[in-house]
């Protein structure tokens, strides 16, 4: 989880000055933590405390947890529909297919057991607000991934099993030159997922997601979830990120859970 985060703090200050090159500073002295942070903070919360059987509802648990974190951080470039249903007192799914369910997804992928049990957590994850079927492919695929790729899958694996969601047949270099800002999970996920794939490490991945442009910082969060699961984060990466959050954000974040393997 902690790679969403590295993602998003690296692209927070190219969403909207999109570079088309790897070539860049990887942390720049502004770089900060946007709605993507938190929003995969409060999800890893609440399917951690479901998990841990002090919630017994993972909908609800979600639902308040998400609203308690925006509310908390309510300047972090969240879009107008999700932040209406941050301080709704009556908060309903809205249909919605932004690329929001794919970039708190981590804890999904993260904390299950089975591959079922990553899937049926990501569905949960977006259903609360992005319940349209592309949210929630987004979600469940990026979780998917993740799994996989923890669970020690290879490239090739990952790349066969994630294609059932999205034509994954093009390259970064083939759609760099016009790629343009998309929120969708549509016209991110598939993206970010190539960027994971055509990696040769953990930074990598994440300059690869950058150097299209696009939603840069959401891109990156999922690209780095991905790359995450398969090569860990380097120590002086995850440092820098955790520099950067706030006390409450870093506290949650130092429990989170080493990439393993999960059961069979």
């Amino acid at each position: 989880m902690i790679g969403a985060i590295v993602g998003d703090i690296v692209g927070s200050v190219y969403e909207w000055h999109n570079i088309k090159t790897k070539d860049f500073p990887f942390f720049r002295p502004d770089c900060f933590f946007t709605d993507d942070t938190v929003m995969t903070c409060a999800v890893y919360r609440a399917i951690r405390d479901f998990k841990d059987g002090a919630v017994p509802n993972l909908d609800r648990a979600l639902t308040e947890t998400m609203q308690l974190f925006g509310r908390h951080y309510p300047g972090r470039r969240y879009g107008g529909y999700f932040k209406r249903w941050i301080f709704s007192g009556a908060p309903r799914p809205y249909n919605s297919f932004g690329n929001g369910a794919a970039m708190r997804v981590s804890a999904a992928g993260f904390l299950a057991e089975s591959l079922e049990e990553a899937r049926a957590l990501a569905r949960s994850s977006a259903g609360v607000t992005h319940n349209h079927p592309e949210g929630i492919k987004g979600a469940v695929a990026t979780a998917e991934g993740i799994f996989l790729a923890r669970g020690g899958a290879s490239l090739a694996e990952i790349r066969s099993a994630l294609s059932a969601y999205y034509d994954l047949d093009f390259t970064l270099d083939a759609i760099r030159p016009d790629y343009e800002f998309d929120v969708t999970c549509q016209g991110t996920v598939p993206q970010a997922i190539v960027a994971f794939l055509e990696s040769e490490g953990f930074e990598d991945a994440v300059r690869n997601a950058i150097s299209i442009g696009g939603d840069s910082d959401t891109l990156a969060a999922i690209t780095g979830s991905l790359a995450e699961g398969f090569y860990g984060v380097p120590d002086p990466i995850r440092r820098h990120a955790l520099n950067i959050l706030d006390d409450g954000l870093r506290s949650l974040a130092l429990t989170f859970p080493e990439p393993r393997r999960p059961r069979p």
